[in-house]
């Protein structure tokens, strides 16, 4: 059985890759921590790490075992956190996966914010991931719901899903561009215009899709710069650097400097979906859940 003490020291020694600076962190001396790891990788019959008198490195095996391991440790953490509530005679609190698009949209805000209204003593935790890992989360039972940007698949023997919204894509481009005066744009006028392209940074394909996505409705993005998110865009274009498609949500109050126009012709949008799983072992899952709900629409 794997000792959640042991996986605890290896993900520091990974994390640092170097005995001495994890032993500090975790307030233990050397030779003991490096007994630890060598007991695991014992236990495991595997090689974690890549040793030499300069640093110590993870193989690739080591790689893969520290994804898995943070993971564990995080649900652990989580289920240490439940079983307290638990005992103290609490509903459990909340555990609430997201990605960014939740929070600007005011989805996830006012959820919780009638929350709030209705427990004001649960206790919420929120949790940043990506898709896949929420839905993981939900079938270990880590999450209680999941907000994510494309749902499971419709045959999911786990998990149940529903839209939330639909929020369409906006062209914003400098104020002073020749093009803010116009009302309407064709694609045309749109092609070789200096871009800045919005990713995805866990999506290695988003730059291809973005470009598809354009070439598909007419234009070509000359794109000079990338950002990681629709506000530092918002700034890169009132900085007069290029244009961007951004979320509807994001141009409540639009910067200064940014023009926006509609593109009926493109029909981009920002989806986001609920997911959560089919056996509800809590009330206050189910409440929550139809609180979310009962918000969705068009951004």
């Amino acid at each position: 059985m794997l000792d959640l003490r042991q996986l605890r020291y290896f993900v520091a020694v990974a994390e640092a890759e170097h005995v001495g600076r994890a032993a500090e962190q975790l307030h233990i001396s050397q030779s003991p921590l490096s007994r630890q790891i060598a007991q695991l990788e014992k236990n495991l019959g595997l090689t974690l790490f890549e040793r030499s008198q300069q640093r110590i490195r993870l193989t690739s095996d080591g790689r893969v075992f520290l994804t898995e391991a943070r993971a564990l440790l995080r649900h652990a953490d989580r289920l240490e956190n439940l079983g307290r509530r638990l005992g103290r005679g609490e509903e459990g609190g909340l555990c609430i996966g997201y990605v960014a698009d939740a929070m600007h949209t005011g989805i996830l805000p006012t959820a919780l914010r009638t929350l709030r209204d209705q427990r004001p003593g649960i206790h919420v935790a929120l949790y940043d991931q990506e898709s896949a890992e929420q839905f993981e989360g939900l079938r270990q039972r880590s999450l209680d719901i999941a907000l994510v940007r494309t749902p499971p698949s419709e045959d999911d023997p786990d998990l149940n899903t529903a839209p939330l919204l639909q929020d369409p894509l906006l062209l914003a481009l400098p104020a002073e561009h020749p093009l803010a005066g116009q009302e309407e744009l064709p694609p045309e006028a749109l092609d070789g215009q200096p871009w800045i392209a919005v990713g995805d940074s866990h999506d290695p394909a988003w730059r291809d899709t973005f470009v598809a996505s354009c070439v598909a409705s007419g234009f070509t993005p000359d794109i000079r710069l990338d950002a990681a998110d629709p506000l530092t865009a918002l700034g890169l274009v009132a900085s007069g650097l290029g244009l961007a498609l951004i979320q509807k949500s994001m141009m409540r109050g639009t910067t200064d400097g940014v023009a926006v126009r509609e593109l009926p012709w493109h029909g981009g949008s920002v989806q986001l979906w609920a997911a959560w799983h089919r056996v509800d072992l809590r009330p206050v899952v189910a409440s929550f859940r139809e609180t979310v709900l009962a918000g969705r629409g068009d951004a």
